[in-house]
């Protein structure tokens, strides 16, 4: 059985034009998850880049990932991820694909055993899929009529006293095809893997986001 990676990258981003073929450290962005995705050919078997932009393509293929024209309809602000995905597996229309290793291009910083590490929890689990998470550790809270009200924590209270919080840091996603198939990308028994790194706050739509990535680029370059 195969396991697939599909990198969606549309081409019409608004708040940073362009930014999937933007030079992140002298490549293109969308270049760094096909890296990943390559440097994974022991568990990955095909990388596919789901887009509408010719740009795109072009650099999709010159990294080495094949590719799947997406259909306008499929590319707009509001569609779901999922569409692209289950798009491209109807498109590949190969029975032997069992899983789908979703990989963001606005997340283009992962740790290099990141999927090794995920892929052998989400087999050991046998959950449909698995996605991963970071801890937050902030003090939050909702304003309300001009009122500052504690979401997870009481006034004076320490931090490193707080009830665990977490987010979908969108790194990486796993999900079995008839999932994908089925609409869903994350499962109700989807697995939230655990991982406390710095690239979890790397999600790149505005310039500031783009060159927070450069910087640590530049300055962790393991």
């Amino acid at each position: 059985m195969k396991n697939i990676a599909i990198i969606p990258a549309r081409g019409g981003s608004k708040r940073l034009p362009n930014k999937n073929v933007m030079l992140l450290n002298g490549i293109p962005l969308l270049a760094h998850s096909i890296r990943y995705a390559l440097a994974n050919s022991e568990i990955i078997d095909e990388v596919f880049v789901s887009s509408d932009d010719e740009k795109i393509k072009e650099n999709a293929l010159k990294f080495g990932a094949k590719v799947i024209d997406r259909p306008a309809a499929l590319s707009g602000d509001l569609e779901p991820t999922v569409s692209a995905l289950k798009h491209c597996l109807e498109t590949v229309n190969d029975a032997e694909i069992e899983n789908v290793i979703l990989l963001q291009p606005t997340n283009p910083l992962r740790p290099e055993t990141l999927l090794k590490d995920s892929f052998k929890v989400f087999t050991e689990k046998n959950c449909d899929s698995l996605f991963t998470v970071s801890r937050n550790h902030q003090k939050l809270g909702k304003i309300i009529n001009n009122k500052f009200v504690p979401f997870n924590y009481e006034i004076g209270q320490r931090s490193q006293d707080l009830e665990p919080l977490y987010f979908e840091n969108g790194l990486l996603y796993i999900t079995k095809k008839q999932a994908i198939l089925s609409d869903t990308i994350i499962t109700e028994n989807a697995f939230p893997y655990e991982m406390n790194h710095f690239f979890g706050d790397v999600d790149i739509d505005t310039q500031e986001d783009f060159d927070y990535a450069e910087y640590l680029l530049k300055t962790h370059k393991s």
